[in-house]
């Protein structure tokens, strides 16, 4: 069969939500870091947990990296943020709090990826679940967490209108470099999003 008509392999697996990062210094809008798109994003997020149901996953950046590393000059030029990571600026905005069954994934790193795939593997039964990607912010830990899984064979669908930019030409540019990466990454919507996550 040639290269331009082999269908693609359809995943067995159902497939899951995951929501990056929907905490307080990404969605005040006291905060230096939060994004003026939340709330729309976060509308779609919402309609699209409802979809998935249990199969939502939520993650958080926690602020423990090594600071010998250039995580200190990081925290350096960005001191507002260099709190411990029990600090309220850190805990979820109340409305994502029930988002999800299962515990939130923290991690020190823009990239989620690792943790998610781990947690997949553990939660199905073969293989790498197919997931749409939301979250804050699009051009920072949304697309770190997506290149990441580019590389690890997953297939994502980034739903556009629920993730969060810090502004909206940086959220369009990282749209614009996701979307380079097909088929391992899609960027869709979420009317598009909704139709995967309900089989």
């Amino acid at each position: 069969m040639s290269r331009e008509t082999a269908p693609a392999a359809a995943p067995a697996e159902p497939a899951w939500l995951v929501v990056i990062d929907p905490q307080n210094i990404f969605a005040a809008p006291e905060s230096d870091w939060g994004s003026p798109m939340f709330p729309a994003a976060f509308a779609n997020i919402r309609r699209l947990a409802a979809a998935a149901g249990e199969r939502v996953l939520v993650t958080r950046w926690i602020p423990t990296a090594d600071r010998t590393t250039s995580w200190g000059d990081y925290f350096a030029a960005w001191p507002f943020a260099d709190k411990p990571a029990d600090d309220p600026l850190y805990d979820l905005v109340p409305q994502a709090r029930g988002l999800s069954p299962h515990p939130t994934l923290d991690l020190p790193t823009f990239g989620k990826w690792g943790a998610i795939e781990g947690f997949l593997r553990l939660s199905t039964d073969v293989g790498s679940a197919p997931v749409v990607l939301t979250g804050v912010s699009t051009d920072c830990c949304v697309i770190s967490t997506a290149l990441a899984a580019a590389d690890a064979g997953a297939r994502v669908t980034i739903a556009a209108d629920a993730c969060a930019g810090s502004d909206e030409a940086n959220h369009a540019a990282a749209l614009t470099i996701m979307g380079l990466y097909p088929p391992q990454l899609t960027v869709s919507d979420t009317t598009a999003a909704l139709r995967i996550l309900r089989p």
